[in-house]
């Protein structure tokens, strides 16, 4: 099905030249055309029209006569394959803007200026970026468009603490919550309110204008969020969250201060501040998990194998999670049920990563790969692959990881405790040297993970 010449997964050869060959250049393929289906700039360039001034972004039609000036912001990994849609949609209608990538992201764009911010740990970039965000705004007025293109990786990339807080202590803070296992919903509670672009802030910027948000939403519940969307919660609700896991006494000093007696005028926007301020803002998702996952059986669908999308919001410890999986691949392998063999099944979501104590080098889709592997007897013929839809595993340069029933006799051959390395988080350690790591080039988008089970 693929065609080697600009593939997005740059070792699929390595990766199918061992172990179970067949079903991993199935999985594999059909991680390849997913990914491409879902590619932002597809998307955007499919859900956006332009016809006669008349501008239609999905079921929104905007008349383009009836603004004075059209500005774009783009924020997020991969935003900037958005916004280079856009750019080509409007034709030279637009008078400013600016895109914030992740580096090495970068869709080059035509006109817009590219910056770039620190990710997953915001950097002194990522101050500057927000600045360069504010600079766009303060141009904005109330006659005119402002399209705002988020993508995950918006709240890292575009940081600002509020004055009184060092960019030491936000980054200080930032690692506290990366390592707690908390999920990214629960981190945004925390981290919208110490940013001053964090939720619901932009169109405050904004000053009247008509504000567009387009969304690809990488939560797992599934809702519009990010810099135009207003929020609900309080700095008592962020409060709580370090509270629940053991984080308030941990988190610098000025942040546990900051939140704690920060005035009512400084929490994130609600609903009814919008109201009150008369902010004319539409909010549309142009893409999420549920579509990457349909995509995904769609896809499997046309090359004749049976899918089943089990879970779009999957969650949870990410080895806890591998070992469910590959109990469910198990039962079928075994017992030809839920479903008969061959099949596909298919998981979206976003697990999580707790460490406590010694830690190597991993993600967490790797991490749910190493663990799913350790439950997959040598024979079976069970192939499953984790991956980061963005291109890179959290912190490392790697996508995901596929393994099969050969992955654990392979790496005790090579003198790997494969247990040990689990426990230490170093799940790329053993995928590096089985040779079972997944490269990605640029993916164009960002929806969460996706985890395919293949059993013949």
């Amino acid at each position: 099905m693929c065609k080697a010449k600009n593939m997005i997964i740059e070792n699929i050869d390595e990766l199918t030249s061992r172990g179970n060959k067949k079903g991993r250049r199935i999985v594999l393929e059909l991680v390849e055309e997913t990914l491409n289906q879902v590619n932002y700039y597809n998307i955007v360039k499919e859900v956006t029209k332009l016809t006669n001034d008349i501008l239609k972004i999905k079921d929104l039609e905007l008349d383009l006569n009836g603004f004075k000036n059209v500005y774009v912001i783009g924020g997020g990994k991969n935003s900037s394959s958005m916004t280079r849609a856009l750019e080509e949609v409007l034709d030279g209608r637009i008078a400013g803007g600016v895109v914030v990538e992740k580096e090495g992201y970068t869709t080059q764009t035509k006109h817009l200026l590219i910056v770039h911010g620190g990710h997953p740990i915001p950097s002194s970039d990522s101050v500057k970026a927000a600045e360069e965000v504010l600079r766009v705004l303060n141009k904005v007025g109330k006659d005119d468009l402002l399209l705002v293109c988020v993508s995950g990786g918006w709240t890292a990339l575009t940081s600002k603490p509020p004055r009184g807080i060092s960019l030491e202590d936000h980054i200080a803070m930032h690692r506290l919550l990366m390592n707690s296992g908390m999920t990214v919903e629960q981190m945004n509670i925390v981290r919208n309110h110490l940013s001053q672009l964090g939720r619901g802030k932009v169109p405050m910027f904004a000053k009247g204008a008509t504000t567009i948000g387009l969304i690809a939403v990488d939560e797992v519940e599934g809702k519009p969020w990010g810099p135009t969307v207003p929020d609900s919660s309080k700095f008592s609700d962020a409060v709580r969250v370090l509270v629940d896991f053991d984080l308030l006494d941990k988190v610098p000093e000025s942040i546990r201060k900051y939140l704690e007696t920060a005035p009512p005028s400084e929490e994130s926007p609600t609903p009814l501040d919008y109201m009150n301020n008369c902010l004319k803002v539409h909010n549309l998702v142009i893409a999420d998990n549920i579509r990457l996952c349909e995509s995904a059986q769609k896809i499997a669908s046309k090359m004749g194998i049976n899918a089943f999308v089990l879970s779009t919001s999957l969650r949870g410890e990410a080895k806890h999670v591998g070992a469910v999986v590959a109990s469910i691949a198990n039962e079928i392998a075994n017992f030809n049920r839920p479903f008969r063999r061959p099949c596909l099944l298919i998981f979206g979501g976003e697990t999580t990563v707790t460490i406590v104590g010694r830690s190597g080098e991993g993600g967490r889709n790797q991490e749910l790969a190493l663990s799913a592997a350790q439950y997959i007897s040598e024979g079976s013929r069970i192939v499953i692959a984790s991956i980061a839809t963005d291109g890179t595993d959290g912190p490392t340069d790697i996508a995901g990881a596929i393994v099969d029933g050969t992955l654990v006799p392979r790496a005790r051959r090579l003198g790997i405790n494969v247990t040990q390395e689990q426990n230490e988080h170093n799940s790329s350690f053993v995928f590096k040297q089985t040779g079972d790591a997944v490269y990605a080039r640029n993916t164009g988008t960002n929806l969460m993970d996706l985890i395919l089970v293949y059993v013949e």
